[in-house]
């Protein structure tokens, strides 16, 4: 069971986005950092673990060649091996900041080619892959960024092509040293599902085919793919051959965001339906085939719900964001 803790006041409403929010935990430093995307701003905000704000900061997207403000449409923290940065994507470039968002370290500008004047341009969809960086781009390619251990000298090294349609979202999962293993999936509006497996060259393992309902998120676990798809279905694949083992008619609306907690195996869907459901992810110790069970679910009355996370690697605590609602909303196991 969940109970409600303390909300986290914000600025203004979350923007109408999947996986609208990004959670940073520093136990370190006592701090949870929480992420979401309004219109052409970002909103940053630190917390201490019982839902007391301490600072708030704000960002633009950098304008680039254009008139009016460009939309955000994902802001999200990677964690590499040695440093964190956060990175936001819109409709003008990719922007990359020190983990606290006080230094801009990188910034790559979309290039529209001979794209026509009524097709949107746009990057959505972050992960970090070792010491990679991934993006998605609106004409369905995935940019690969190679980062340093500290300073700007970022490179784009790699463009990967698997897919024809706007990237929504892209998952890792680290490799641990094994080789063939699939670390990476990427979906597109189609709800193609391409696999791939990192390194100095990426490569393409299999193709999950679409069924023509766009997948906004998409998580990776021990060789589990979970993906959310707008008819509310949440699909669990084997991610070496792509195979399908459970389906799951998890929500009456579009799937607006999907999370693990590795440390558990616990799956967070959530949904349009104003519904927020925590499953537990196993294999059996026999057959070795996935296995799913049902351990909760939170209804966010009267809202439309377009981010949530985990807060903490064990899955005892989750957020949540909605359209129209100035607050970030927090529970935790009780």
């Amino acid at each position: 069971m969940f109970r409600r803790e303390r909300s986290i006041p914000l600025r203004g409403s979350a923007a109408a986005l999947c996986n609208n929010l990004s959670v940073l935990q520093l136990p370190a430093c006592n701090l949870m950092h929480y992420a979401v995307v309004h219109g052409p701003s970002a909103q940053l905000l630190s917390a201490a673990p019982e839902g007391v704000p301490l600072a708030q900061r704000q960002f633009h997207a950098k304008e680039g060649a254009g008139v009016s403000p460009p939309l955000i449409t994902q802001v999200h923290w990677c964690v590499l091996p040695f440093r964190v940065l956060l990175v936001l994507t819109s409709h003008r470039g990719i922007q990359m900041y020190e983990s606290d968002g006080s230094i801009m370290v990188y910034w790559h500008a979309l290039d529209s080619g001979d794209t026509s004047s009524v097709q949107a341009v746009f990057a959505r969809g972050i992960a970090a892959s070792g010491h990679f960086i991934c993006v998605g781009t609106w004409t369905g390619r995935v940019l690969v960024f190679d980062i340093p251990a500290k300073g700007p000298n970022i490179v784009l090294s790699e463009e990967l092509a698997g897919h024809q349609t706007p990237v929504t979202d892209i998952a890792t999962e680290p490799a641990q040293g094994q080789d063939s293993v699939a670390d990476m999936v990427t979906a597109d509006d189609s709800g193609l599902l391409c696999v791939w497996r990192s390194g100095s060259e990426f490569t393409l393992l299999t193709r999950i085919p679409g069924f023509g309902i766009p997948c906004p998120s998409v998580q990776l676990w021990q060789g589990i793919i979970a993906a959310g798809y707008g008819n509310g279905q949440v699909r669990l694949y084997e991610a070496t051959t792509g195979t399908l083992h459970v389906q799951i008619n998890a929500h009456a609306r579009a799937i607006c965001a999907l999370d693990l907690a590795p440390e558990a195996g616990k799956l967070l869907s959530a949904a349009e339906d104003t519904f927020v459901h925590i499953w537990k992810l196993s294999r059996s110790p026999e057959s070795g085939y996935i296995e799913v069970e049902h351990c909760h679910g939170e209804c966010i009355s009267d809202t439309q719900v377009c981010g949530a996370r985990f807060c903490d690697p064990t899955g005892s605590s989750f957020a949540v964001t909605g359209y129209d609602l100035a607050e970030i909303l927090r529970y935790s196991s009780v």
